[in-house]
């Protein structure tokens, strides 16, 4: 039997796309599976950062199959000049806790998910390397790393040399989108890369969307954040404007991170529905009653990783039949024009008034807005869902268990 390591440094270790999809789809196919997660002030957290307090206490556990190991994150927290030093030097001791634990487990393959833990990957490899044992790794690219337009030109160079090292010691690398895969080619042509969407198993109790009752409701899944994604304000707008002319409601699957609350004025309390934080498995049965999927990413000049994203609140609306509206982000909207499965507003930066517009357009014009559902829940079925997905990541695995590398990996 194959052993897989997951190294995690900043995700929660419930993180859907690394614990419900890759972790038990490899657990589930063969593969012996740790997850190497950390702790924060010694407690496990959950997707909203909330800790754990009476429950995965123990240093190490097996969870629904999953060999579960963890550390203290506060003794793992490297800056990028240190692990810039430790490559160049090639050294092969890495004397830092993630990777101490990683190479106690001797596994095959290792998967990195961040910066910190693909450092810690390549300690691994180098230390086992060392001793006579060759190790995989992938790194799981979950964003654009770095952001261009984020950080500073200084600081996004210094990052930039940073992955530039790091990648000459991966094996493959996986990512969430076509563009953020073709900056990683322009990177380093000869790495293999390899696209797995962060989209969801089929909802096998799926429903087609009749769309016959009188009102509207308008759907937003994850975090409510500040105006660059899921504004509150931008939710309470939306729900004021639509519903001066018709029965507008809107739902949220999520909310806050632990610590925050979300206030809703007293005039929209019965308008805007906020479920909180549920278990993955219970996202499909929220979105029964949902019409149309929202996404505003907002302040693109600011953020070329949303530009280039497909998150996974896009499947998750696909995957149950809800059509998306969008503001115009590139990858999103070459996703949404190509398979018909929503609308997007021609405007990088969509205010409240555009999006209440279309919501209000799509409430008069059922009959697109049931077309759009149906290829919505098609194109899950046809390419998209994670049960096309997994094949993929097993295809990636299989060829390094095996050793059979292109040279080029388009």
């Amino acid at each position: 039997m194959k052993k897989v390591c997951m190294l995690v440094h900043t995700h929660s270790f419930l993180d859907s796309r690394i614990f419900h999809k890759e972790a038990k789809t490899l657990q589930k196919n063969g593969y012996e599976v740790t997850m190497i997660v950390p702790r924060i002030k010694g407690k496990l957290f959950n997707i909203d950062k909330e800790p754990f307090q009476t429950k995965f206490l123990q240093k190490s556990f097996k969870h629904e199959g999953i060999n579960i190991v963890t550390y203290n994150v506060e003794s793992f927290k490297p800056t990028a000049p240190m692990m810039q030093r430790r490559l160049d030097s090639n050294s092969v001791h890495f004397n830092n806790v993630l990777t101490n634990i990683g190479l106690n487990q001797q596994a095959d393959i290792y998967h990195a998910h961040e910066t910190a833990s693909l450092y810690a990957g390549i300690g691994v490899k180098r230390a086992m390397k060392n001793n006579g044992k060759e190790a995989k790794l992938i790194f799981d690219s979950h964003d654009l790393i770095p952001d261009p337009f984020e950080e500073s030109q200084t600081k996004n160079a210094v990052t930039g040399n940073l992955l530039d090292s790091m990648l000459k010691e991966v094996d493959q690398l996986i990512t969430v989108s076509p563009s953020i895969k073709s900056w990683y080619i322009a990177k380093n042509p000869s790495l293999p890369i390899e696209v797995i969407y962060n989209s969801p198993p089929l909802n096998e109790e799926f429903q087609p969307k009749e769309y016959e009752k009188k009102s509207l409701t308008v759907g937003y899944e994850g975090h409510v954040a500040d105006h660059k994604k899921g504004s509150s304000d931008k939710i309470f707008e939306i729900t004021d404007v639509c519903s001066r002319t018709i029965d507008f409601h809107f739902k949220i699957i999520g909310g806050v991170l632990h610590g925050h609350t979300l206030s809703i004025p007293d005039h929209l309390q019965e308008k805007v529905k906020v479920t909180g934080w549920i278990n993955y498995e219970q996202i499909s049965e929220q979105m029964k009653e949902i019409d149309v999927g929202w996404i505003d990413f907002d302040d693109l000049k600011s953020s070329l990783n949303r530009s280039y994203a497909l998150p996974n609140k896009l499947f998750s609306y696909l995957n149950n039949g809800v059509p998306v509206v969008v503001n115009k982000c590139h990858e999103m909207e070459h996703f949404i024009r190509t398979h018909k499965c929503g609308m997007v507003i021609n405007k990088t930066k969509a205010a409240s008034e555009d999006y209440a517009e279309a919501f209000q357009f799509l409430h008069e014009n059922r009959d697109k807005l049931k077309q759009m559902s149906i290829n919505a829940r098609k194109v899950m079925e046809r390419i998209y869902s994670w049960e096309k997905m997994e094949k993929d990541l097993l295809l990636v695995y299989q060829s390094m268990a095996s050793n059979r590398f292109n040279s080029f990996y388009f």
